[in-house]
C-alpha cells in the first residue's frame, strides 16, 4: 500500500494500492437473500400452480380490483398472479430487503405497473378497513407470533365480499412427484399435523365471524407420505 500524501489530516492512498471494505449486509438482506435463492430453487416450481389453483378456486380470472399477498417476500406469487388476473397485487411483508428484487421481477415480466410494496407487520396491518378484494398467503401465519391478531387482521383489511386464502405448503394440482422432490430437500424442517392445524384455524376465524370457512388438506392421489399442508379460505360477509 504506497502512501501518497495526507490533506488536512485525511491520508490519501494510490489508485487500486486499497480496496474500501464492503458496507456489513444486515441481518434482514441476508435473510431476504436466502429465501430469493430458496423461491429460485427449492420452491420455485410450487408459484405457477399455486398462481393457477388460486385463479380458479377464487374465481380471479377477469377480477379487478386490490389483492395482497401478505409475506410475499420475492413476490414470486404475485407476479404469477398478474398475469392470470386483472388486479393490482400489494407485496405486504415485514421485511423490506425484499423489495428491490421484487419490483425488478415484475419489471422483467412486464407487471411493474400492476404491482406495489409496503413494509407490513401482520398483527398491524398499514390498511384502512375494508381494503382489500383479496389476500392471500403462503408459508407465513406459522410465523405469526400472535396468529389470532394476525388473521383478524386479514379479516378487518377485507371488504365485504372479500376472500381470504392461507396456508402453507402446496396447491393440491402442484405434481406428486414435484412434491416429493421438494419434501426430501426440506427434511425435518416442519413438523405438525395438518388437520389438527386446520381445525384450529377454523375455529379461530369462526370466531370472529368469517363465513364460508373452508379448510383444504390437499391429498391428491399418489400422495401418501407426502404432506401438502394446510390452507384456509373464508370470506366476509356482504352487509
Amino acid at each position: 500500500m504506497k502512501l501518497v500524501s495526507a490533506f488536512l489530516g485525511a491520508v490519501v492512498f494510490a489508485a487500486g494500492c486499497a480496496t474500501p471494505p464492503s458496507p456489513p449486509v444486515s441481518k434482514e438482506q441476508r435473510s431476504a437473500d436466502r429465501m430469493i435463492q430458496t423461491s429460485e430453487s427449492t420452491l420455485a416450481p410450487v408459484y405457477a400452480p399455486l398462481a393457477d389453483y388460486l385463479a380458479e378456486e377464487l374465481k380471479l380470472g377477469g377480477q379487478t380490483g386490490v389483492g395482497i399477498d401478505l409475506g410475499s417476500g420475492p413476490g414470486t406469487l404475485i407476479v404469477e398472479l398478474c398475469q392470470r388476473t386483472r388486479m393490482h397485487w400489494i407485496n405486504a411483508d415485514i421485511n423490506p430487503a425484499f423489495f428491490a428484487y421484487f419490483y425488478r421481477l415484475a419489471e422483467a415480466h412486464g407487471v411493474a405497473d400492476r404491482v406495489s410494496a409496503v413494509y407490513a407487520d401482520a398483527q398491524a396491518l398499514p390498511f384502512r378497513d375494508e381494503y382489500a378484494d383479496v389476500i392471500v398467503s403462503r408459508g407465513c401465519y406459522h410465523f405469526w407470533p400472535d396468529r389470532a391478531a394476525g388473521f383478524h387482521e386479514v379479516y378487518r383489511v377485507l371488504k365485504p365480499g372479500g376472500v381470504a386464502y392461507i396456508g402453507r405448503g402446496f396447491p393440491p394440482n402442484l405434481p406428486v412427484a414435484t412434491a416429493k422432490a421438494i419434501r426430501d430437500q426440506q427434511k425435518g424442517m416442519w413438523t405438525y399435523d395438518p388437520v389438527a392445524e386446520g381445525k384450529e384455524l377454523a375455529d379461530l376465524l369462526h370466531s370472529f365471524g368469517a363465513q364460508e370457512v373452508k379448510v383444504e388438506v390437499p391429498q391428491p392421489p399418489g400422495s401418501e407420505g407426502v404432506s401438502y399442508g394446510v390452507w384456509v379460505e373464508f370470506r366476509k360477509p356482504l352487509r
